[in-house]
């Protein structure tokens, strides 16, 4: 009898990679052009996996519309002209993450995936820059969904993957990942070495404190 298929999606920045400096950096050039006061630190990280007009209307809400805007288009510049001078350095992989997508991908039956607010472009370029081109299925992209944690990421790519949402999981490090997951019927795994605190998980089926621990967490999901 065949085995089922498995879909385990992963959230990026602050999942995959370690892009928080790149992010602040980013945000501080958009709203520095703008001769706006740059919001603090933790305040920027706070929205990491929000879809770029949500996060901006969190951290400019005395804004108007328009310049929400702007202060989009400018953290897109400055982020893209870093990551094309940085390459793979601009957002360096969390240690373990790549051996562990390799054992993962390696298993017939499980099928790899992203959910992630970053632009197609900036997947495509980081995806790239690492080479992992062969290892994802479905790459479910801001340009085309509503913000987390609206479930259409994940609907999306079970659709692409053909699989049931008992056979999905999703893995992240913030809040808008869980409540993502949960919002589409699917398991949370969260991450504890991202942007959000374990405390603002409570979406989270288990939470994981290194990758080594994700086989484990995934066998007992599916068990």
């Amino acid at each position: 009898m065949t085995a089922d298929l498995r879909l385990i999606l992963f959230d990026v920045d602050g999942t995959l990679v370690d892009s928080q400096a790149a992010i602040v950096r980013s945000m501080t050039a958009a709203f520095d052009s703008l001769g706006l006061t740059v919001p603090q630190r933790r305040s920027i990280l706070s929205i990491v996996g929000l879809s770029l007009p949500q996060a901006m209307v969190r951290l400019a809400p005395k804004q108007n519309s328009s310049v929400q805007a702007q202060l989009v288009q400018g953290y897109k510049d400055s982020y893209r002209d870093q990551r094309l001078a940085q390459g793979a350095a601009h957002s360096p992989l969390y240690p373990g993450a790549m051996e562990m997508l390799d054992v993962l991908h390696a298993v017939p039956e499980n099928l790899l995936g992203v959910a992630t607010g970053k632009s197609k472009r900036g997947l495509d370029g980081l995806i790239e820059a690492h080479g992992m081109e062969k290892l994802f299925v479905t790459q479910q992209v801001a340009d085309f969904h509503p913000s987390k944690p609206h479930p259409s990421m994940i609907h999306a790519a079970m659709d692409e993957a053909g699989v049931e949402p008992a056979n999905c999981v999703m893995i992240g490090d913030t809040s808008f990942d869980m409540d993502m997951a949960a919002a589409a019927g699917v398991t949370g795994v969260g991450v504890s070495w991202g942007y959000h605190s374990e405390s603002e998980l409570t979406a989270a089926h288990t939470i994981i404190d290194t990758f080594d621990q994700l086989p484990e967490a995934l066998a007992q999901i599916w068990t």
